[in-house]
């Protein structure tokens, strides 16, 4: 049986798309409004390893195996609170950039889940990058644009 999807998983699963389509630089410019971070307990080190990636035959027919792709993982905790949120993420890629990249959006995460830090992270963080990466994927579309090509057929004379 499916579980109900609350809307706190809703919530979750946006902030943590959001983190991990941003870049860390993104990250590391968006929480500088919210210095000094807190205190964090490792459970799980960021860690690179690979996901076998799944397609569709013209995207609903059979599946199929596209290939391997590297990802980082990691896992925290809030150490300053008893108890304190875990806060996880999986970001695309495999390098020290990506590792830096999970700590931050895994830090943001547990945050995020804490009412006392969720309303600045949201604020200060979320919001920012959400209407950056709509502006960047605006941008792209224009892009994509101007290089359509419009085919046409013409009626050619000896089709009388």
């Amino acid at each position: 049986m499916l579980k109900s999807v609350t809307p706190e998983i809703t919530a979750r699963r946006h902030w943590m798309s959001v983190l991990a389509r941003a870049g860390a630089p993104a990250l590391q410019a968006a929480c500088a409004g919210l210095a000094p971070l807190p205190q964090t307990q490792w459970l799980r080190r960021p860690e690179t390893g690979l996901v076998m990636v799944r397609g569709r035959i013209g995207g609903s027919g059979a599946k199929f195996n596209v290939g391997e792709v590297p990802v980082t993982r990691c896992a925290l905790r809030l150490a300053d609170i008893a108890a304190g949120a875990t806060g996880m993420a999986w970001v695309l890629g495999g390098s020290a950039t990506r590792a830096r990249h999970a700590e931050l959006a895994a830090q943001l995460d547990a945050m995020l889940q804490e009412p006392r830090f969720h309303d600045a992270v949201q604020r200060e963080v979320i919001v920012p990058l959400v209407r950056a990466q709509a502006k960047a994927r605006e941008l792209a579309g224009r892009k994509a644009a101007a290089t359509t090509v419009a085919f046409y057929t013409l009626a050619r004379g000896e089709d009388k």
